[in-house]
């Protein structure tokens, strides 16, 4: 997901609109398969999607990535080794606050969280800036529900531009609203840290995610504050939203797909260096419910991981659920594109948990299409109870 620049959140609006006029083509391997769905589209009546551009948001985007560009180049030849760093680790963070809050917590209900950990990463998640949890999060199951439809934000079928920032120019599509309305969320009304962070998120975001980043160096070890405003805050904020667009749109493009051929979601090496373990698309969406959001069996690519099991060790995070070794080979041969190839090695012989495989469309754990045998195979590690 990203910002929500203008809307009822924060700053970027994006609704709903559809017209009889042509719809703009980005050109891309699927343009001509469009053409022909929008030409039957049109002989059946069906209203078109036309893209109505939001220059409010088209603006600010533009000063994001011109004062980012100058931020970069502050940080290289102007700014200390410290400020450089604290820009790392502020993304490090915020990164965490996306992945391991936002996405396999609170989207997928992958595994749960102690208080502490939950407001944490709502801090951290805050200090991200892709709009507050509850929207952050109703979007991403209305992504998985709908993947690459109408109803998908940031449908990878209109190409990458589209899919990686062209969504946030232009208002949605009806069938993201439509659509929306019908994807279960009474778990984060439940929770009183999401619901918290909603109320207050106008106060919480320039706080968090613009004054205490920004104003650390100045104060510490009295970095300039504008080379601290452009690098720690607009570079380090705009790099952030692509890494993260980067598996809404590169990895529904560009990838393998030995988990399901049948579907957009691909399996991307760069993506997932680029956001912390998430660029394994197509097997998170074959099992959303897994806390590790892939099948790797080592932290070198999926950091994200490597910080869930730790937190488990010390119990703040629990019911970690995951994925059978079998149930994983089962779905490699019936739908797999043929690139993933078991060996001896990890067949599963009662040590899948060594080899760190504690593991239509569906959101994650709790969507009520998730299919009876998935929920009868799921493998859930750290069982506690929450307190």
């Amino acid at each position: 997901m990203a910002p929500n620049l203008l809307g009822n959140s924060a700053l970027f609006l994006a609704e709903a609109t559809t017209t009889e006029e042509p719809v703009p083509q980005v050109i891309n391997r699927t343009t001509h398969r469009q053409n022909i769905n929008a030409k039957q589209s049109s002989k059946l009546g069906h209203p078109r999607y036309r893209w109505q551009i939001v220059w409010r948001n088209v603006l600010a985007f533009a000063y994001l990535h011109t004062a980012g560009l100058y931020g970069l180049y502050l940080l290289v030849f102007a700014c200390t080794g410290k400020t450089f760093l604290w820009c790392y680790l502020v993304a490090l963070f915020g990164g965490q606050g996306i992945t391991a809050g936002a996405h396999r917590l609170w989207a997928h209900r992958s595994y749960k969280a102690k208080l502490p950990l939950r407001i944490i990463l709502m801090i951290l998640q805050t200090a991200a800036f892709q709009n507050h949890i509850y929207e952050w999060v109703r979007d991403h199951r209305v992504h998985h529900k709908f993947t690459d439809t109408d109803a998908d934000p940031h449908n990878a079928q209109r190409g990458f531009f589209f899919s990686h920032i062209g969504w946030l120019m232009v208002k949605k599509h009806k069938d993201v609203m439509i659509k929306g309305k019908t994807v279960d969320m009474s778990d984060l009304e439940a929770d009183p840290v999401v619901m918290f962070q909603k109320k207050f998120y106008l106060v919480l975001v320039p706080i968090f995610c613009f004054a205490i980043p920004v104003l650390v160096p100045w104060y510490f070890w009295g970095e300039n504050i504008w080379n601290c405003w452009f690098s720690i805050g607009m570079f380090r904020y705009a790099i952030s939203l692509h890494f993260t667009w980067l598996v809404n749109s590169a990895a529904h493009i560009w990838g393998t797909k030995p988990y399901d051929k049948t579907i957009g979601p691909t399996e991307n090496l760069g993506v997932a260096i680029a956001a912390f373990g998430e660029g394994w698309h197509n097997y998170h969406h074959v099992f959303p419910w897994d806390y590790k959001a892939a099948e790797l069996g080592n932290y070198k690519v999926n950091p994200t991981t490597m910080i869930l099991d730790g937190l488990s060790k010390i119990g703040w995070a629990y019911d970690l659920k995951t994925v059978s070794v079998d149930m994983v080979k089962k779905r490699v041969k019936r739908t797999g594109d043929g690139t993933r190839v078991f060996n001896d090695e990890t067949s599963g012989n009662g040590d899948s948990h060594n080899h760190h495989h504690h593991h239509g469309g569906i959101w994650g754990w709790g969507d009520k299409d998730m299919k009876e045998e998935d929920i009868k195979d799921v493998e859930i590690y750290n069982r506690l109870t929450e307190s």
